[in-house]
C-alpha cells in the first residue's frame, strides 16, 4: 500500500507564506511524478504544480505560477510545495497525487494513481 501524507497547511494572512510537504511511504513504487491540486467548497479540483523528476520537467497553473514552487527531496521521499504570495482566493484542500506513469500529463488528475487525503489551507485577507 502506497500512503500519501499531506502536511503544513493552516491559516496565514493575505501575503504570507505556507510550505505544504507530501512523504511517500509504504510498498516500494517507481513513481515519476507528482503533483498538487487544490478544491475549494463548491469548485472542482484544479490543478496547481506538477514535477516529473525522470523528464525534469514541472509545470504550473495559471493562477499560481510565479508564487509557488514545487521541488523533490529524493532522499526523503519527499514533494514540497512552497507557496509565497497567498490571496484569498488560494483557500482550499490541496492534495498530493503521486504517478508511477513516465510520460503522465501533469496537470490532468487522471494522470496519478495514488493521492492523500489533503490539508486545508485558509487564507485571510
Amino acid at each position: 500500500q502506497v500512503q500519501l501524507v499531506e502536511s503544513g497547511g493552516g491559516l496565514v494572512q493575505a501575503g504570507g507564506s505556507l510550505r505544504l510537504s507530501c512523504p511517500t511511504s509504504g510498498r516500494t513504487f517507481s513513481s515519476t511524478a507528482m503533483g498538487w491540486f487544490r478544491q475549494a467548497p463548491g469548485k472542482e479540483r484544479e490543478f496547481v504544480a506538477g514535477i516529473n523528476w525522470i523528464r525534469s520537467i514541472t509545470v504550473y497553473g495559471m493562477s499560481v505560477k510565479g508564487r509557488f514552487t514545487i521541488s523533490r527531496d529524493n532522499a526523503q521521499n519527499t514533494v514540497y510545495l512552497q507557496m509565497n504570495s497567498l490571496k484569498p482566493e488560494d483557500t482550499a484542500v490541496y492534495y498530493c497525487a503521486a504517478t508511477e506513469r513516465t510520460y503522465a500529463v501533469l496537470g490532468y488528475p487522471a494522470s496519478y494513481d495514488y493521492w492523500g487525503q489533503g490539508t486545508q489551507v485558509t487564507i485571510s485577507s
